[in-house]
């Protein structure tokens, strides 16, 4: 097998030898377009959030109204009241008590001490 040259069979266009020695012919004008790009973009999406923010405060107004039309005033007597009615159909009944312990039960360290003997 032969040895691969380093030279090219072609002959360097006049496009070629114009890149080599400029390379930022292609370069600078391509970040310039972005940055005008993004610029020209910025418009197109702050209308966007403009409209959107819009439309939020709108409803949230619209629905501000609705609740202040038919919200009913809070009278803490009235809960109470309402409350207590709600309770009168309850009895009080004892707990069991554990065996061995008195009616009025006995201090927690005295308990504790008759337990474990």
């Amino acid at each position: 097998m032969g040895v691969f040259t380093a030279k090219s069979t072609r002959k360097p266009t006049s496009i070629n030898q114009f890149v080599r020695r400029h390379p930022s012919a292609f370069g600078v004008p391509f970040i310039l377009l972005m940055v005008a790009a993004s610029y020209g973009l910025t418009t197109f999406t702050q209308t966007r959030y403009d409209l959107h923010d819009q439309k939020v405060k709108n409803v949230s107004k619209e629905q501000e109204l609705k609740l202040d039309k038919n919200r009913k005033k809070f009278d803490i007597r009235e809960e109470y009241y309402r409350l207590s009615a709600a309770t009168d159909d309850w009895e009080q009944k004892r707990v069991p008590r554990p065996k061995g312990l008195p009616e009025w039960g006995v201090p927690p360290t005295e308990a504790a001490s008759k337990e474990q003997s």
